[in-house]
């Protein structure tokens, strides 16, 4: 038997455009050579040269948004509420509700690439592309989108870039069971810069983050800033995608990874 891995998180790092500037994570390394001062309070009378070559430990100090990386969002980032369509509207869940069944399942990839920026996605443009590959949704099943975004993934147009979910396209998903999606742009909706063309020529506030939106009728997750989905086949995989466990939070930080592994799979399979 053969299992396959394949990295779907992009780094957390300094100087790499993932986020608008004012957003973007902060890291601050400490090495070998200067952390003697921080160990010799602990070890009174300690000198640099009796530790082993005069090394001390490797740190790292990091300022973070619990949205900077790839991370899951959790119900509670879209809406206080959720499950309204579901005849029993709620308190939207945290990060450290989330249902870890949600977090390992078999994926399904959908090949938006050819989107222009900006455009949102509608439920005939999921329904066409699930057609297309073949694949008939079942539910829990992790749906991620491939963007134009991950090609600029490190670029200054990388926030701007890629297609995104709308309401409908959304709801489609969800309807069918599906609970948690993914996306290899900074958002699940349209990027902003466009939705904010849109808005100012209607004044309709419904198309900002109408996907996310969609949690407050049936709640849901979805990763942002995924990487590599271009790697990936419509289906056959695994996703890994378990968030950090961060008390009350809007997101948790995830190494997603894709698992080919055949076994796996075929525990998917229902008996007849």
């Amino acid at each position: 038997m053969t299992r396959r891995f394949v990295d779907l998180s992009i780094y957390l790092e300094n100087d790499v455009m993932s986020d608008p500037p004012a957003f973007a994570p902060k890291i601050q390394y400490f090495t070998h050579e200067n952390t003697f001062a921080q160990i010799e309070p602990f070890f009174p009378g300690l000198k640099k040269e009796d530790l082993p070559d005069g090394e001390g430990w490797a740190v790292e100090l990091v300022q973070l948004s619990t949205h900077n990386g790839t991370h899951l969002d959790a119900p509670y980032h879209f809406h206080s509420t959720m499950d309204k369509a579901l005849g029993e509207k709620k308190p939207a869940i945290a990060i450290h509700d989330v249902p870890l069944e949600w977090c390992f399942q078999p994926g399904v990839k959908l090949d938006f690439r050819h989107f222009e920026d900006g455009y949102v996605v509608t439920a005939d443009d999921v329904e066409a592309e699930l057609k297309r590959i073949g694949h008939t949704l079942k539910p829990l099943e992790i749906v991620v989108v491939n963007t134009r975004a991950g090609s600029r993934y490190g670029h200054n147009d990388y926030v701007a870039a890629g297609a995104g979910m709308g309401y409908e396209a959304t709801m489609y998903l969800l309807e069918r069971g599906v609970r948690l999606t993914g996306t290899d742009a900074w958002s699940w909706d349209a990027p902003f810069v466009h939705t904010a063309k849109k808005y100012g020529e209607t004044h309709d506030a419904s198309l900002i983050w109408e996907g996310h939106k969609a949690g407050r009728d049936i709640g849901y997750c979805h990763i942002e800033k995924l990487h590599n989905l271009e790697s990936l086949p419509p289906d056959g995989f695994f996703i890994s995608c378990f968030p950090h466990k961060i008390r009350g939070a809007s997101a948790g930080w995830t190494r997603a990874v894709a698992i080919f592994d055949d076994a796996l799979m075929a525990s998917t399979v229902q008996p007849r």
